[in-house]
């Protein structure tokens, strides 16, 4: 089954995205990965969709000594193979690129920013003279860096609000536990004001994860049985099919819980949890999700051992494909304990959650790849249909499914065609692009455009990434003082390793497996597919009895 939207009068390339005022962007570490794959390609696409005007600038300030060309040179090819980007037009593009420039200078002394601080007035006389000193600073650099540029931003008065305002946005990870993370916030706080800092984590800006509040709150039919009534536990998966890539430094550092867990799964796991905000503002919306994390109770050593499962994948083969186990990949030590996967069980002590876990995993080398999540309901208080054991219903889930092809899914019960009484299961679907002929914005195209506008909705206030250290460091400091299990312990293509199912078995749970939300989108797409394909019979139709 698949759902039908009501009010789409006729399908578009992509939702209007409102203009922003004059502005210079500035990104810091310009010269690396984030900013040729993401950045550009995003910022190309809202020039596109006219978003940006020709009032706007954007300095790239990195380490390669390139000089105005290249630096466009090299963003061009990162814009031509974006997946992102909605339509590569060259002559757009020869528009977009007069707007880049680019500077090459040591982010660890004075002289650039007071060199940044005289280029960006110089774009700024350039693209609107009379118009307001508006400037955007975009951290792609280490995490390390972060305390650092801060503090020579603020000596160079790049801080300053007196004619414009200023903005940082500053990638994660924020802090490695709890202490890093403190001293991070206490120092950006030296230096700029709340309402200027942008904690960007890109998840947030995925179309399904917005869509978790309207879908919770705009349907009265959600609302009243989004609770431990009704539901009896919820699952939240990350999962990649890739490794490490060529980030075995980083990796090794970070693992799996400090790279996903600490960020991106708590903020899913607070949407799908928290209590309805007073209004769909930044500081509601917020609000409203620091108190999940405050309603979380940090983990003992023994509540680790019990509900977190750690591992790493060995060799195997992905999509087809033979693959090396973890250890063997380049930059990783032969013995390293850093783990790839990780499944924990949070449980919220407040009123609405009490006694429904929420399982959270993520994992790299794994079967599929997929990011979603499911709420699974309780079953029915009897079998009033089943006549055996294999004729029990299926408890209800709702699948809310962030990548690939964003969308939902509902499975539901329906009685079976025949004469005898017997009960199925069937899933009624819908997908963001087909529903509404739309094709959504990129997660980094989003969250520039609120950056840009000064929606802090959608990024991480000081409070909430301190609430989501407390939470993840015990675990870290448990999983320290003891012994790592024998890894690897889950082949690369696989589910993750045999101990993340016992998890939930041990309460009569179980994971989706990975396939699943596979399955469930290529039946929507059968089923839209056939769909269209009737509705141009029936137009068919229509056509021949008008002409006769």
């Amino acid at each position: 089954m698949s759902a039908k939207v009501e009010g789409v009068v006729a399908p578009c390339e992509r939702a209007p995205l409102p203009e922003v005022e004059s502005c210079v962007i500035v990104i810091f570490g310009a010269s690396g990965d984030l900013s040729k794959r993401k950045l550009i390609p995003a910022l190309y696409d809202l020039f596109h969709a006219g978003c940006l005007k020709r009032n706007f600038a954007v300095l790239g300030v990195g380490q390669s000594t390139w000089s105005d060309e290249e630096f466009r040179a090299q963003m061009r090819e990162g814009a031509e193979k974006s997946e992102d980007v909605d339509e590569f037009n060259d002559a757009k593009w020869q528009e977009f690129a007069a707007h880049l420039t680019y500077t090459t200078g040591d982010l660890t002394t004075d002289a650039i920013y007071n060199e940044v601080a005289t280029r960006s007035e110089k774009l700024h006389e350039q693209i609107a003279p009379n118009a307001a000193r508006n400037r955007l600073f975009y951290f792609s650099t280490p995490p390390s860096l972060a305390p650092v540029m801060v503090k020579h931003l603020g000596a160079a008065g790049l801080n300053n609000e007196e004619h414009g305002w200023s903005r940082i946005i500053i990638e994660k990870p924020f802090g490695r536990d709890l202490a890093s993370a403190q001293s991070l916030n206490a120092e950006i706080a030296s230096v700029f004001n709340e309402h200027q800092v942008f904690r960007i984590d890109h998840y947030l800006g995925k179309e399904t994860v917005q869509n978790i509040l309207v879908f919770r709150f705009g349907n009265s039919i959600f609302e009243p049985v989004w609770n431990r009534n009704y539901i009896d536990y919820v699952e939240i998966t990350a999962a990649e099919t890739l490794g490490i890539g060529g980030r075995a430094g980083y990796y090794e550092e970070a693992g799996a819980l400090r790279d996903m867990v600490a960020n991106h799964l708590l903020q899913l796991l607070a949407l799908t949890a928290m209590e309805p905000p007073v209004a769909f503002d930044a500081d509601s919306v917020r609000e409203e999700k620091v108190q999940v994390f405050r309603s979380i109770r940090p983990m003992t050593p023994d509540d680790v051992t019990r509900k977190t499962v750690r591992g790493q994948y060995g060799a195997g083969t992905v999509e087809g494909q033979q693959v090396p186990a973890y250890r063997n990949e380049q930059g990783v030590k032969k013995d390293s304990n850093t783990e790839t996967f990780v499944a924990v069980e949070f449980c919220i002590e407040n009123w609405r959650w009490a006694g429904v876990p929420f399982y959270v995993r993520t994992g790299k080398r794994l079967a599929d790849k997929v990011s979603e999540i499911a709420i699974h309901f309780k079953r029915t208080p009897q079998a009033l249909f089943a006549r055996t054991p294999e004729d029990r219903i299926e408890p209800n889930v709702i699948v809310l499914r962030i990548q690939p092809d964003e969308g939902m899914t509902v499975t539901i019960a329906t009685k079976l065609p025949g004469m005898e009484m017997h009960a199925g299961t069937v899933h009624m679907v819908f997908n963001y692009e087909s529903g509404f002929g739309v094709r959504t914005a990129a997660a980094y195209e989003t969250l520039l455009l609120d950056a840009l506008q000064g929606d802090a909705t959608l990024f991480t206030r000081r409070d909430e990434t301190e609430a989501e250290w407390r939470l993840i460091t015990p675990i870290e400091e448990a999983w320290a003082q003891a012994a790592a299990p024998p890894f690897p312990n889950y082949a690369a293509g696989s589910d993750g390793p045999r101990a993340a199912d016992e998890l939930l078995a041990r309460a009569g749970h179980r994971w989706r497996a990975l396939q699943e939300s596979h399955i469930d989108t290529q039946a929507a797409s059968e089923s839209v597919s056939q769909q269209t394909n009737d509705g141009a019979h029936v137009q068919a139709q229509a056509e021949e009895v008008a002409q006769a």
